[in-house]
């Protein structure tokens, strides 16, 4: 479970975050919805130990999270997120625990397969691939580092609307699978609905609106719920 406590983050007289309180439940993936600048990726930076809070903790179970905590990040570039100089399976390999040269090669495969890629890409280069290709790849990625939860920062917002709904099933699929434990950011309230179990909103900083996603999109309680449930008709 990933508990942010009261997180206050500050850029010299900036408030990015305001006494934020969201908490991810094992096992299920919480929707993290807000325009751009509302502090959606501030706080998922220090969810990673990225960004250390001003005030407030964030804590994995009891644990503080550091940069060494079982959390990863999956951000929102598919081009920059991977190191172009590397092949795909050296940059899944890379977040492994130790293991033989061999476990790791099996498990690179496995990893593949779970992402829907066939496990031959593990040769190729990330120039080799499409952008829909490499957000896979960063999600194997994620998973390689046995985290306990994982971070989604905006990972369909630079995909083809067609490619959105492969890796938004493949988010489900994992889900599904590996009980996966997620805190998923966008912008777009739709994408969030289609993959949360529960919705929080944010706006300027701060947490308006949390709660069961059925009851969050279908009887928003703030304006600015509101007004992002309105724009999807519009």
């Amino acid at each position: 479970m990933l508990r942010f406590d009261q997180v206050t983050i500050r850029y010299g007289s900036r408030i990015a975050v305001d006494n934020v309180s969201l908490t991810v439940p094992d096992g299920e993936i919480v929707g993290l919805v807000g325009e751009s600048g509302s502090g959606k990726s501030t706080l998922a930076r220090a969810g990673v130990g990225l960004v250390a809070p001003t005030s407030g903790q964030v804590l994995l179970g009891d644990r503080p999270v550091g940069l060494r905590s079982p959390v990863q990040l999956v951000f929102q570039d598919p081009y920059s997120a991977l190191d172009p100089r590397m092949t795909i399976g050296q940059s899944i390999a890379e977040p492994m625990p130790r293991a033989s040269r061999a476990d790791r090669r099996a498990e690179v495969s496995r990893l593949l397969e779970l992402v829907d890629l066939d496990p031959s890409r593990a040769m190729q280069y990330p120039a080799q691939l499409s952008g829909g290709q490499r957000q896979r790849v960063a999600l194997a990625r994620a998973l390689a580092g046995q985290p306990e939860v994982i971070i989604a920062d905006e990972i369909t917002s630079a995909l083809d609307v067609s490619v959105q709904g492969t890796v938004l099933n493949l988010i489900r699929d994992l889900q599904a699978q590996l009980g996966l434990s997620m805190l998923f950011i966008s912008h777009n309230l739709a994408v969030v609905r289609y993959v949360a179990t529960q919705v929080a909103v944010m706006h300027h900083g701060r947490i308006v609106e949390h709660g069961p996603a059925p009851e969050v999109l279908g009887n928003p309680q703030h304006d600015y719920t509101r007004e992002l449930l309105a724009s999807l008709t519009t």
